[in-house]
């Protein structure tokens, strides 16, 4: 029976699952999630609760940066290796970015706009994090380390000729693109939960009560009935971000022609209905939960215990032979390779090729002919000493040469700090010249500035009530808008106060997140909402552009 753990961490939180194998079955023996304060404590305590000591260990890249390349399709294997790398260097020198301090791993798929030429999908991690992230881990053995927005398609059961969007909503959140069976795209948006529970812990104090309290929000749509649930006091601090999620997905989903699918996973689906949100806005495609095939069809198990710690169920495949290989970033550990070469078994150097056993024997009397094993010992003496001999004539004369190298560099650098002083000086002056002409030019733009903010000023409040009559939603009544200059750090702003009232508080939150990603007004804001009769009734503020 194959078993392994996977452990996803982040940066308040650990996921882990460990899964097991018997014949063709899969399980998951243990799972759960854990805020910690103490890393590297926590790890091993899960390690110790989980038996697993000596087992796989599979865990998930933090920071990976995603590349995309386009080569051609019809290079050999050693052409195109080369032309990436090539393709990899280049981007580096471009963003002045140093290539040996990262690991690289990469994907080739076909390009579906150019059969002629394959897409290269090229991961990039730092190798300083992946040795702290591999330092946690001191006595056991660590199986893998891949990026999760890949390991993640371990648990999808993809048709044929079926397209799929897997948005994974944790810290972070990964949009996994699969056309055909195949990952094509990756793509990483900042949006994810970081933002809701950091907004939530403000309140709370408590990123475990942050947590808990998504998990007891519900999202009330269209074929759900708003109530006055108090455990829904967050759901409009979790709507935006939410709403800057789909808008991110519509974007991805409009470069095919057809998606089928979008799986919903991560640490947002433990919002009640989340699915349902995703489902009014694609209406084209089907929006689920994702769960582990495996687990689909199986009556003795909640499924959604698993839901919340899919990510390490993923990854603890990675153990088992899933997934892909190619894409592990686990740095090659010198001393586990030693450790293996002294402790591997030379019971081989005493067999021919027969099969038969050969025995070696050494004779210190230097009398008379040399044995088989001796002759092999004499010859391998001889050919250290002349490999010795080599290594040390080479040694000399590149020795002097790096001797002659060096002082003509000296004298290059001598010459060139003479210069940089006479540089020095001259720059000088010129910084003194610059900084009068700089005074001189920022008091023309202060009284530009302050004619064209005063002329600008006349229209703009027309401007904003034509904008917002395109924006609000039928439901939603504006019951005054208000106008006051304020002063932020010595400059004065236009400040909009905007008091609204709608029977659904969703709709609400919908105006008050169209108001934010429209560009309408800067800083919005809005009071919780209070209730009067039917009506909820939220006063939202922001600054003019």
């Amino acid at each position: 029976m194959q078993e392994s753990l996977g452990i996803s961490i982040s940066d308040q939180f650990i996921k882990y699952a460990k899964v097991r194998k018997n014949n063709d079955q899969l399980d998951v023996a243990s799972f759960g999630i854990k805020f910690y304060d103490n890393l590297e404590k926590e790890i091993n305590q899960i390690i110790n609760e989980t038996n697993s000591k000596n087992i796989p260990i599979c865990i998930d890249t933090q920071n990976e940066k995603v590349n995309y390349f386009s080569i051609f399709g019809l290079l050999s294997k050693n052409d195109t290796r080369k032309t990436i790398q090539t393709e990899y260097e280049t981007l580096c020198n471009d963003k002045h970015i140093n290539p040996n301090a990262y690991e690289g791993r990469y994907l080739i798929v076909n390009d579906i706009n150019n059969k002629d030429r394959n897409k290269v999908i090229y991961f990039t991690d730092s190798k300083a994090e992946l040795e702290e992230r591999t330092a946690l881990f001191k006595e056991q053995k660590i199986n893998s380390i891949t990026p999760l927005a890949t390991s993640i398609c371990n648990i999808v059961e993809a048709k044929k000729n079926e397209n799929i969007l897997i948005v994974n909503i944790e810290e972070k959140t990964t949009i996994t693109t699969i056309l055909n069976q195949r990952i094509y795209n990756i793509d990483i948006i900042p949006e994810g939960m970081t933002e809701v529970l950091d907004k939530i812990n403000e309140k709370e104090n408590s990123y475990t009560k942050s947590y808990e309290a998504c998990k007891n929000t519900t999202i009330y749509t269209m074929e759900t009935t708003a109530t006055d649930d108090p455990n829904n006091k967050y759901l409009s601090l979790i709507i935006p971000t939410l709403f800057k999620i789909v808008q991110e997905v519509k974007k991805i989903k409009d470069n095919y022609t057809r998606i089928d699918k979008i799986y919903l996973t991560g640490l947002g689906t433990v919002i009640n209905n989340v699915d349902l949100y995703f489902q009014e806005y694609f209406k084209e495609s089907k929006c689920e939960i994702l769960k582990p095939y495996f687990a689909e069809n199986d009556a003795k198990i909640n499924i959604k215990d698993y839901i919340e710690v899919n990510s390490a169920i993923a990854l603890a495949l990675e153990g088992m032979n899933y997934g892909l290989k190619d894409l592990n970033f686990k740095p090659n550990d010198w001393k586990e390779e030693l450790n293996t070469l002294l402790h591997s078994d030379l019971k081989s150097l005493g067999k021919s090729t027969n099969g038969k056993k050969i025995s070696f024997k050494f004779d210190t009397n230097m009398k008379g002919p040399l044995g088989a094993g001796e002759a092999w010992l004499v010859r391998c003496c001889v050919t250290v000493l002349m490999i010795a001999i080599i290594y040390s004539v080479c040694s000399i004369l590149l020795g002097n040469q790096i001797s002659a190298k060096t002082a003509q560099a000296q004298e290059v650098i001598d010459d060139t700090n003479t210069k940089i002083s006479q540089l020095n000086s001259n720059q000088n002056s010129m910084n003194r010249k610059i900084s009068d002409f700089e005074r001189v030019t920022t008091n023309l733009q202060n009284a530009s500035s302050s004619i064209a903010l005063k002329q600008g000023r006349k229209n703009e409040i027309p401007t904003l009530l034509n904008q917002i009559v395109y924006t609000i939603p039928k439901n939603v009544q504006l019951t005054s808008i208000k106008d006051t200059e304020i002063q932020n750090d010595g400059e004065t702003k236009q400040h909009i106060s905007i008091v609204a009232q709608s029977k659904q508080y969703e709709q609400l939150a919908y105006f008050k997140a169209k108001l934010s990603n429209s560009g309408y007004l800067l800083n919005v804001t809005s009071t919780e909402g209070t209730k009067q009769g039917e009506y909820v009734i939220v006063t939202i503020e922001g600054d003019l552009p």
